[in-house]
């Protein structure tokens, strides 16, 4: 079984493959003082409690936006799984040509989402990402990936807002009653959604209007869900899209 590894900088998402099946995925969050062995006890509890051992998994892919944990995790896998782990970035073998000015700076994540969009879609497409960062990334119908926006994430927003605004108190990101709001919390809700909202709706319109095309939108991420039925242009959620594209680098990387 193949064990997938997604590296952000909230959330660390974890998912067990048979062949083309997930069978198990798990989302914890990122802790980048972690050691290895704590992240070899996490890990070792959570395949317990699913009825897994180290020794079920005969490979690893990572994708990490974080690299003093990338290390940490290369080690995890030699230690713990007694090999040695593929890593998304310069020298695998995504199949995707990167049109970037300099391709070793796009993220991990961005291309693994962009080669499981185009391997499921086969169209050009704008891929939304809601993390800690919200990342647009346009794919041409070529399977080219050319570029994209990136964005502060919802909780950066609101963590600003919370850190910069005295009087203002940390709400919960919600969608809430009323655009014209009676109270302060609803308020900063109403302003941080909707807001929200549009930011991604203008970006995703002037990406159509720049590509002079008609891409399919896709959304994925931790907010995906809260976000992406007040949007006027995302079209379906993906939630295991990053996944599936370690998935996908895998088996490019492993055929022999």
């Amino acid at each position: 079984m193949l064990l997938v590894i997604d590296v952000g900088n909230s959330n660390i998402v974890l998912g067990i493959y048979d062949r083309e099946r997930l069978l198990r995925d798990w989302r914890v969050s990122t802790d980048k003082a972690k050691t290895t062995d704590e992240y070899g006890i996490l890990v070792h509890e959570l395949f317990r409690l699913a009825g897994l051992g180290f020794k079920d998994i005969t490979d690893i892919i990572i994708s990490s936006v974080v690299p003093t944990l990338t290390g940490v995790l290369e080690r995890l896998s030699q230690s713990y799984f007694g090999f040695r782990p593929y890593v998304v970035g310069p020298g695998i073998k995504t199949g995707m040509p990167i049109q970037y000015d300099n391709p070793k700076e796009v993220g991990a994540d961005r291309i693994v989402n962009a080669v499981a969009g185009y391997e499921k879609y086969r169209t050009s497409l704008i891929i939304v990402d809601f993390g800690t960062a919200t990342t647009f990334d346009y794919v041409n119908r070529k399977g080219e990936y050319c570029g994209g926006a990136i964005a502060p994430g919802l909780m950066i927003s609101i963590e600003a807002l919370f850190q910069k605004a005295s009087k203002l108190p940390r709400v919960e990101i919600v969608k809430p009653p009323s655009i014209i709001a009676k109270n302060t919390v609803n308020s900063m809700q109403a302003g941080i959604f909707y807001g929200y909202v549009g930011l991604v709706d203008e970006i995703v319109s002037r990406m159509k209007t720049e590509s002079k095309d008609t891409p399919k939108v896709i959304a994925t991420g931790g907010l995906a869900a809260l976000i992406a039925p007040e949007s006027k242009c995302i079209e379906t959620i993906e939630e295991y899209l990053t996944l599936e594209g370690l998935r996908i680098l895998y088996q490019r990387n492993s055929e022999h």
